[in-house]
This record gives C-alpha cells, sequence and structure tokens, in this order.
C-alpha cells in the first residue's frame, strides 16, 4: 500500500499521482513538485490515500509560499506580453498559423507556444526571433480543435458552459455509431460542437441506451461496410470507395466531393429510413416544379434516354452524286450492233391494241 494524492496544473487538466511523504496535505493546497518540463507549482484535488501500486511516484517536494504564489501571478503577467509579441512576429514572417496560448514554466526556462493550424508549419526562422527577443528556450507546440476549445472555453448548443472547459480532465472517444444507437439525427451540424467534433455528451448516456451490450461490442470485432453502400461519418456523409481490412479503415468519397478515411467504428451505414430523413437541396429553379415529379423517386433514378444517332447526312450527299455521275454515264455498246439492237423488244398487249394512240385507227 502506498499514498498517493492527485495534483492537477491547469484549471481543467489532467490529474497526475504523487506521494505526499511526510506532509500533510488537503484539496487546494499549493505544492511544488518535479515534473518532465522541471519543477511546476500545482494544486492538490484529493486528499491523501493508499492504493495499491506498483508506479514509483514522485515525492512531493513543500508547500507553496508566498513567494511562489507572486511568482505565478508574474508568469501570468509574462504570458500575456509573450502572446502579443509572438503574434507580431507570426504576421511578420506571415506563417498560417493561429495562438492560442502561451504558457511560462513556474521556474521560467521554457516558455510554451500553442498554435493550430491546417497542416505542418515551417517556424525554424520564427523561434530563432522568439529565443533572440526572451533569452530563453521556446517551445512550439501544435494542437488540434479540441484542445483549443478546451484552452478557450464558450457556451454550448444547450446554453451552458463547455464540457471540455469546465470540468472534462481527458477526452473519450466518442463515435458516430453512439449517436446511431441514441436514434438521433445523423446530421453532422446537429451533434458537433463548436470544435466541429462529435460532441462529448454523447457517452454520457451510452451505456443506458445499449443495455450493458456496448461493452461486448467493444470486444468484437468491428463489421466493416460493404463496398459502394451510402454511410453516415463525423463528416457527413458519402459513399465507401475502398476497404482496408488489416487497419479496418474505410476511404468515404463524401457529397462535397471530399476524400476521407475513417474507422469503421465510426462509420454507421445508413439504411432506407436515414436515407428519407436526410432533407435534400434543391436547386431555385427546380424548387417550382410539381412535387409529384419531386416526390416519387422512380422517376428521379430513371434511365436517360439514349442520344439518337445522327444522321449521316455527308454519306447521303455522296451516294446522290455518285448516283448521279451513273445517270449521266452511257451503257458501253456491244461489237456490231445496231443503234437500236441493245433495248429490248417493246412488249405486244394481250388484247391486241398498241399502247400508242397514234397507232390505232379512227373510228368510223
Amino acid at each position: 500500500m502506498q499514498k498517493m494524492v492527485q495534483v492537477r496544473f491547469q484549471q481543467v487538466g489532467k490529474l497526475f499521482p504523487y506521494d505526499p511523504g511526510q506532509l500533510t496535505l488537503q484539496p487546494g493546497d499549493k505544492v511544488i513538485v518535479d515534473t518532465q518540463r522541471g519543477t511546476e507549482c500545482g494544486t492538490v484535488v484529493t486528499a491523501p490515500q493508499e492504493v495499491e501500486t506498483e508506479m514509483a511516484l514522485s515525492v512531493v517536494h513543500r508547500l507553496a509560499n508566498e513567494q511562489d504564489v507572486a511568482r505565478l501571478a508574474e508568469n501570468g503577467e509574462r504570458e500575456k506580453e509573450a502572446f502579443v509579441v509572438c503574434g507580431q512576429k507570426i504576421r511578420q514572417h506571415g506563417l498560417a498559423m493561429k495562438l492560442v496560448k502561451v504558457e511560462y514554466t513556474f521556474d521560467r526556462n521554457k516558455i510554451i507556444f500553442y498554435f493550430t493550424a491546417d497542416g505542418r508549419i515551417d517556424f525554424r526562422e520564427l523561434v530563432k526571433d522568439l529565443a533572440s527577443v526572451f533569452h530563453t528556450r521556446i517551445e512550439l507546440r501544435q494542437i488540434g480543435v479540441r484542445d483549443e476549445a478546451k484552452i478557450m472555453g464558450g457556451i454550448g448548443c444547450c446554453g451552458r458552459p463547455l464540457c471540455c472547459a469546465s470540468f472534462l480532465g481527458e477526452f473519450q472517444p466518442v463515435s458516430i455509431r453512439m449517436a446511431k444507437e441514441q436514434n438521433l439525427s445523423l446530421n453532422p451540424t446537429k451533434i458537433s460542437g463548436i470544435c466541429g467534433r462529435l460532441m462529448c455528451c454523447l457517452k454520457y448516456e451510452n451505456d443506458c441506451y445499449c443495455n450493458g451490450e456496448c461493452f461486448q461490442r467493444r470486444k468484437a470485432q468491428p463489421e466493416p461496410p460493404q463496398q459502394g453502400s451510402r454511410v453516415a461519418t463525423a463528416e457527413g456523409d458519402g459513399k465507401v470507395i475502398a476497404l482496408h481490412e488489416q487497419r479496418h479503415t474505410a476511404t468515404i468519397l463524401l457529397d462535397n466531393n471530399r476524400t476521407i478515411v475513417a474507422a469503421w467504428d465510426d462509420i454507421v451505414e445508413k439504411d432506407e429510413e436515414d436515407n428519407g430523413d436526410v432533407i435534400a437541396k434543391v436547386a431555385p429553379e427546380q424548387a417550382s416544379e410539381p412535387q409529384e415529379a419531386a416526390a416519387t423517386p422512380e422517376r428521379r433514378e430513371h434511365r436517360p434516354r439514349r442520344p439518337r444517332k445522327p444522321r449521316r447526312a455527308e454519306g447521303r450527299e455522296g451516294n446522290r452524286g455518285h448516283e448521279g455521275e451513273n445517270h449521266h454515264r452511257r451503257r458501253p455498246r456491244r461489237e456490231g450492233a445496231g443503234k437500236n439492237e441493245h433495248r429490248a423488244p417493246r412488249r405486244e398487249p394481250r388484247n391486241g391494241r398498241s399502247h400508242n394512240r397514234h397507232d390505232e385507227e379512227p373510228q368510223a
């Protein structure tokens, strides 16, 4: 058995276990401990308790005094000044990055700048400029949109402060399958938070809806979607165009012509009922059409007519030209034949009368 207390270094952050040693600590006390970044000042969250653990815990050095508290306040003022200076340097270098937070270590041996960006940023020249201004170690750390929302804070769609900025110490994995099990709309705009990711509160009541089957479902291997099927993801609806069996991922072509790679757990195949719930965007010129044509899916899926083959005008004109040449061409005469010998003999009428009016005898 070993004594342990939980220490937090940020207002809403991860808890780290420490050995209180010979100190008598209470929740809310400021303590000085060693971390991977150096010496830090944290806040005790839980009272000392005995636990069974094989992990070697670091020992709390001492309680924080008035000088340590004053140093924390001074570091907060320096962080504001460093935020302004770093913003100016970013604009001078023309980097596509957004500065979120600046943090001084307790011993002031390092300054950490948190930023967000769409891709990788080459900030080597920026680090040199910042080191020449502050004369200390500089660290630039890129964070995600969830961490940005946790640092900045805000109000959620429920009207309350964000869970991640209020009490969530760590982010839990959330999949769109949870929204499917709770019979929620699969529209990304309704189940996503201000960070653009799935809301963390989808996990709170998920165990109540699946009746204890969620844990057994996690142990079983996820079922892959079918090739070419319509699926719903956190980024929107799309079509499966490729499957990766070893990685348990699928390549999906979204409706906005964007391609993403998602895990099988984060994909839900859409049924006919789900397709009916999705609202189709109708163009302004098609909005005035009768409702019968828009309501019947058979007419929309009707195969288009085959285009008719164009008439071969050139070939006909050419044939006519050849016919004209043949028409004016005279047939060759046979050798020794007279002028009219090549003609066929005139056919005699059956009644003995001639077809020529001039050959008939005048009536008396």
